[in-house]
């Protein structure tokens, strides 16, 4: 087995939280035994010990396991107790180790609450996880858990810090658009699209004026571009013009003291949306790095909303990650780290050309299938 590579590799060098005298199970066994049960479906510290059980045999055949299968208690006591700083930057390496991206990526940095993790009886609030999200290879890149008594807009430069993000386009919604997070994603050398919002007043009123003055001679005095997409479906006709202004004297003034760091372009989305005789009309404004045309953004922006479906939605109906009610110390953020894990493992498999549903199934079923997922990891 190759040194740093892999499972063992890279989550073998986590710290265990452990004294001596408790330690009657690896550390990366215990691990190794929770992932390939949450890939076949458990959800639970009691699920993930009965299939540790069920496949005891199985596996005898790559784990020590000196003391047999841990208890569901030892399995939630040790997920509980683990830093989940350290396991989130190991599973950094590791991502990095297995997938490469392709350049123009579409990176979308979100947060989701972990809801079953609230417990009203002692007042723990419901843990949050910030996900670095590449929507065109749909695979989770990165994540932070969001500290107690820290917000998301705190966590997210801190998650920008470690992504590799050469190539790639940043987006993030508006409350996310900080002057410091366009400094950090060029700095990694990536681009940005930021959706802008009233919370930057200054410069959402001035985007504003510019797209309204510049609209009344159709942007004929301005450099721009413009690209428009019209999507049906149950009824409804919805129409999105893009227009983006990269007029070097505009992007001048609107920057002028250098603090959106590469700034090149603005955005405007208007948006009408036709249900029968009913109209409705709203515009979205964005901020960009990228030298590109409305076309290109209008990629970056719809590519944005991918980490609802792709991957919060995934966790919440193929994984049912709110329904998890893991609330003790850190075991709330550590599961959902093992969520990426799997989740990832199962997108990058394409020996089976089904539904992540259905590779779940057949990892259960199947344990060759299950050793094929995870072998690559394990360097078997």
């Amino acid at each position: 087995m190759e040194e740093n590579s892999g499972i063992q590799g890279h989550f073998g060098v986590i710290v265990d939280p452990r004294i001596d005298r408790t330690r009657e199970h690896k550390l990366i066994d215990i691990l190794t035994i929770t992932l390939c049960a949450v890939i076949c479906g458990a959800e639970h510290f009691t699920e993930i010990a009965m299939f540790g059980n069920a496949k005891l045999a199985w596996f005898r055949t790559f784990l020590e396991l000196p003391n047999g299968i841990p208890s569901h208690d030892t399995f939630g006591r040790v997920l509980s107790l683990l830093d989940p700083g350290q396991f989130q930057s190991c599973f950094l390496n590791w991502i990095r180790d297995m997938a490469k991206l392709k350049l123009g990526e579409v990176v979308a940095i979100d947060g989701k609450r972990l809801r079953g993790s609230k417990d009203g009886k002692t007042g723990t609030l419901s843990a949050e996880m910030i996900s670095a999200w590449a929507t065109s290879a749909g695979l989770v890149i990165g994540q932070k858990h969001v500290p107690e008594g820290t917000n998301e807009i705190a966590t997210v430069p801190e998650l920008l810090k470690v992504l590799m993000l050469k190539g790639c386009i940043v987006t993030v919604d508006a409350a996310n658009c900080q002057t410091q997070n366009a400094r950090l994603v060029i700095e990694r050398g990536g681009d940005y699209v930021f959706a802008l919002k009233e919370n930057q007043p200054a410069l959402f009123a001035d985007i504003e004026k510019a797209f309204d003055f510049e609209a009344k001679t159709n942007f004929s005095q301005v450099r721009h571009s413009t690209y428009e997409t019209q999507d049906h479906a149950h009824g409804r006709v919805e129409t999105r013009r893009y227009t983006l202004i990269d007029d070097p004297t505009y992007i001048d003034y609107l920057n002028v003291d250098g603090r959106w760091f590469g700034l090149a372009s603005i955005c405007r989305v208007e948006r009408t949306r036709k249900a029968g005789a009913k109209v409705e009309h709203n515009s979205a404004y964005y901020i960009s790095s990228v030298h590109g045309s409305a076309r290109d953004l209008e990629h970056a922006i719809r590519s944005h909303w991918d980490v609802e479906n792709g991957l919060h939605w995934r966790l919440d109906i193929a994984f049912r990650e709110d329904h998890s009610r893991a609330r003790q110390g850190y075991a709330a953020e550590n599961l959902a780290v093992i969520r990426h894990i799997a989740l990832n493992l199962l997108k990058l498999d394409k020996t089976k050309k089904v539904g992540i549903k259905s590779k779940r199934l057949a990892a259960g079923w199947d344990e060759a299938y299950l050793l094929h997922l995870v072998a690559s990891d394990l360097k078997l």
